[in-house]
């Protein structure tokens, strides 16, 4: 949900004569598709002039867009790769720049990269001119804040266990989360993931199992140094994620691997239901 400030207007810094053109967004570009537009504008807000160059410079993209790191990162991103086809260019307000950065680029640096001078909030227009604004305060108060996945130390994978020790570490956490991963074989260079949740158990709270899932999802995709780690090859991997929730954030504190031979982490599961924790 978005609105346009003021009365559309040349943006500055951008010749929009018969320099560009209108193209249809490409399947490639899956990020953008379904946002309220079918075509953008080339050359677009980022610079690039051919097709080609953006489905690659976009595609780098998408991890960071499947992490939900701010409600409003794919409109964000997608305004700058696939600016839509008006007969101006509409750039996003400064504020919806600082907005995304601000919860994004913890997750960049936890990949290794620093927010990119290409999107420097400060080239983008104050939001008393015409820009592409988010309507947060709508936002607010039709979506409750939910608790967040964070960077974090991957901890080491536990294999050797009994189920009296889970039973105990299931005592002291908010979530034991059984997760399937396994790497998809993509025809860019870039890592993705099929990540597949069932909750084991939440504790009684405002989790709901389909919250619960999505933010376990979520950390993994932040934290991909550990689902790296986790998907040595491309057959799929079965793991049990234990953590807490503290102070709105979502911490990973144990990672035990779910094999079929090892029927510990499943004794413990099943004991769970019926266990009383000292």
């Amino acid at each position: 949900v978005f609105a346009v400030n003021g009365f559309l207007r040349v943006a500055t810094g951008l010749d929009i004569g018969l320099s560009t053109k209108c193209v249809a967004i490409p399947k490639e570009m899956g990020m953008c598709h379904q946002i309220g537009y079918s075509e953008m504008r080339l050359p677009n807000l980022m610079g690039h002039t051919s097709m080609a160059e953006v489905i690659l410079k976009s595609t780098t993209w998408h991890h960071l867009v499947h992490t939900d790191c701010h409600p409003h990162v794919r409109t964000f991103l997608c305004s700058m790769f696939a600016p839509i086809c008006l007969d101006t260019f509409i750039h996003p307000c400064r504020s919806m720049c600082a907005a995304v950065r601000d919860s994004c680029a913890p997750v960049l640096l936890c990949h290794g990269h620093p927010w990119p001078a290409s999107l420097d909030c400060d080239r983008f227009p104050g939001d008393e001119d015409v820009c592409l604004a988010p309507l947060t305060k709508d936002y607010k108060y039709l979506h409750k804040v939910q608790p967040k996945p964070t960077c974090q130390t991957c901890p080491a994978v536990e294999e050797f266990i009994t189920h009296k020790r889970v039973l105990e570490v299931f005592c002291d956490s908010n979530f034991a989360v059984k997760v399937k991963l396994s790497k998809k074989r993509t025809a860019f260079e870039d890592q993705d993931y099929n990540i597949e949740c069932q909750v084991e158990f939440i504790t009684q709270g405002s989790l709901l199992p389909y919250e619960t899932q999505s933010m376990i999802q979520q950390w993994l995709l932040i934290n991909e140094k550990c689902i790296e780690r986790m998907t040595p090859t491309h057959r799929p991997t079965v793991y049990l994620l234990v953590g807490n929730i503290e102070e709105g954030i979502i911490l990973v504190k144990q990672v035990y691997r779910w094999q079929r031979k090892d029927s510990q982490l499943t004794l413990a599961t099943q004991k769970w239901r019926y266990h009383k924790c000292l």
